[in-house]
């Protein structure tokens, strides 16, 4: 993914209002991420951690949406895989749930996933970052075809927000 600015992620978002936009968190360690290794950005509002922000490089340029996560529970602390990245965790997969873009949006319609907790999808499947014993299992595509997969995988999510 290539590096991104504060100016173009702000006006990348589809399901929420331009004030709101200007006014969510962007991370202050955008020129620290390891842009090489992302295939999204996606982060967690510190001052709201049940807010969560993704930004996806897209034909037309980025594309952002925010979501919102269940606030934490007991069923939090099963093992769970994300259906995104295929990782396994224990305690560290979440409902992520965005307002659909557009008058779905509007009229208070929205849709959810399960996804690694921390947004690092990108960095689970490139065995950047570590999920813990029997985190990632044993695959038999290589790793391009399993980038393409989590992709895929997020795209689909992406068109029933953007529907």
């Amino acid at each position: 993914m290539k590096p991104l600015t504060e100016q173009e992620i702000r006006t990348a978002f589809v399901n929420c209002t331009k004030g709101e936009a200007k006014r969510l968190a962007v991370p202050r360690d955008l020129a620290d991420r390891p842009w090489d290794d992302l295939d999204f950005l996606g982060w967690r509002d510190p001052q709201a951690p049940d807010r969560a922000y993704l930004v996806l490089p897209t034909d037309e340029g980025p594309l952002a949406i925010q979501l919102r996560s269940s606030d934490a529970g007991s069923w939090q602390t099963r093992r769970s895989m994300c259906p995104i990245c295929l990782t396994v965790h224990t305690g560290g997969v979440s409902l992520l749930v965005a307002p659909r873009s557009g008058k779905a949006g509007q009229q208070g319609n929205s849709v959810g996933t399960y996804m690694c907790s921390d947004l690092a999808c990108s960095l689970y499947v490139r065995g950047k970052k570590d999920a813990g014993m029997g985190g990632r299992l044993r695959e038999s595509l290589p790793l391009e075809q399993q980038i393409e997969r989590t992709m895929k995988n997020l795209a689909a999510f992406i068109a029933k927000v953007t529907a």
